[in-house]
């Protein structure tokens, strides 16, 4: 149980991290190339932003299912980390659509 919270907590910390700084330092190549072969410069911006903040929103729910597995409530823990999973990349699929045509452009 320890081991996996660990585990939890150091892929939100992860995601977290490479959120940041895709989204603040506007680290556009810590993302596959093909993910945004088609992003004009002057899009560049905001598809960092919409990434970075997709990736904030899967540390959330992966972190919140690590607490949840802390206070014993297993079933709400994978309920929370799929709702985190899924919202961000609800997010990130708008960003590729948006700014590159799709997912492989």
């Amino acid at each position: 149980m320890v081991f996996g919270v660990i585990v939890l907590f150091a892929v939100a910390a992860l995601c977290v991290v490479l959120g940041l700084v895709i989204w603040k330092k506007q680290k556009i190549n810590l993302v596959h190339s093909y993910h945004y072969a088609n992003v004009r410069e002057r899009d560049k911006p905001a598809y960092c932003k919409q990434i970075g903040i997709s990736l904030l929103v899967i540390a959330g729910g992966v972190a919140l299912d690590g607490a949840a597995v802390l206070l014993r409530r297993d079933s709400l823990g994978i309920t929370l980390m799929m709702v985190g999973i899924v919202g961000g990349l609800f997010i990130m699929h708008k960003a590729q659509k948006k700014y590159n045509g799709g997912w492989f452009g």
